[in-house]
């Protein structure tokens, strides 16, 4: 019983891998491509099948995540052909003197069966001389920022200084002439058994200098 459940078992897995087999498997090389303005690349699709024919269409989108079914099909035109691979007919894109808009990810497909995509990111060249000049530009902005931070902080501190001035000179102590008027009243005031007969520029002139004239109408 147990040879049986075994060779069971084992024709089950001759079946299974047998059907793996037979799926049609795709391939892209290269996977990513980085390259610059006025060079050529090339993409190749490869089939798991050498031996038999099969006809590959090439498809664009911008991201790995977009539905390859949904992008932009590839044609040979212009600066773009498509060539065979070995029995896989248009099994090789060809893109000559790529441009920026060129970039991409292109996924190609045998039957039903889609590739895992290639990425091709284009830049464009930058010489010696306009790399010194940006990187120089950056250095001149980021002086400036620290300057300008400078200034601000400064012209705050500066502000803060003539608040507390302007609150020392508010509560300063009376001056020396003030107080000599204020013991000259009350020298009057003191030869003046009454309110009446103190002068009035002199009451006026009490009451203005220490704001408390009610002090002195209690007299």
């Amino acid at each position: 019983m147990r040879c049986l459940l075994a060779g069971y078992c084992g024709l089950a897995l001759i079946h299974m891998s047998v059907a793996i087999n037979n799926q049609l498997r795709i391939s892209q090389k290269p996977r990513f491509y980085g390259a610059i303005t006025r060079r050529s690349v090339h993409f190749y699709c490869l089939s798991s099948k050498h031996h038999l024919a099969a006809r590959a269409r090439w498809f664009k989108v911008n991201k790995y995540y977009e539905e390859p079914e949904r992008g932009q099909e590839m044609k040979a035109r212009g600066r773009i052909s498509i060539r065979p691979t070995g029995q896989t007919k248009d099994g090789c894109l060809y893109i000559k003197d790529v441009h920026i808009e060129d970039r991409g990810v292109y996924f190609c497909r045998i039957n039903d069966t889609w590739g895992p995509g290639s990425e091709l990111q284009v830049a464009r060249p930058i010489s010696h001389v306009h790399a010194q000049h940006r990187s120089k530009m950056k250095d001149g902005l980021i002086i400036l920022q620290g300057l300008m931070l400078a200034v601000c902080i400064a012209a705050l501190l500066l502000r803060k200084r003539q608040l507390l001035e302007k609150e020392d000179i508010d509560y300063e102590e009376p001056e020396i002439s003030h107080i000599y008027e204020v013991c000259q009243l009350f020298s009057t005031l003191q030869s003046h058994p009454s309110k009446e007969e103190v002068p009035a520029q002199m009451i006026f002139r009490w009451s203005h200098k220490t704001r408390d004239s009610c002090v002195f109408y209690q007299l």
